[in-house]
């Protein structure tokens, strides 16, 4: 029903991850091209030889990521009705549900209560998939 969401939320989960990642290996280059461990020769077999290139795979990888949730933004922003309009302004664009019912118009009341069943229904699929 609302795979975009979670297709959406693992795509950015995994852009979050891939930066973690290329951060503590860019940290961990320096180290050895001007910190700690630059006087230390290293072998073609030891871990640290690849640094550059893993790093350079991880770039490329997620500028792809990116691409695909910037592709994945703009397809969200087409689909209508309310409960989509509520999990795009909630999930994509980052906003509080108060915030959500003064964009669409709605009462705080009214767009929490729709949240609340839109998210049983989203973990009642969820359950199921996973049985």
């Amino acid at each position: 029903m609302y795979e975009w969401l979670l297709d959406y939320q693992k795509l950015s989960d995994e852009i979050d991850y891939l930066e973690y990642q290329l951060d503590r290996e860019k940290r961990e280059l320096k180290r050895w091209t001007s910190g700690d461990l630059m006087n230390v020769k290293l072998h073609e077999q030891s871990i640290a030889s690849g640094l550059e290139e893993r790093i350079e795979a991880m770039e490329y990888e997620l500028a792809h990521k990116i691409n695909d949730l910037h592709d994945a933004k703009k397809l969200i922003s087409t689909f209508k009705g309310l409960e989509n309009q509520i999990l795009y302004y909630k999930y994509v664009k980052g906003m509080t549900l108060s915030e959500v019912a003064d964009v669409l118009g709605y009462t705080q009341g009214h767009i929490y209560n729709k949240h609340a069943e839109i998210m049983k229904r989203i973990n009642f699929a969820y359950q199921i998939n996973l049985s």
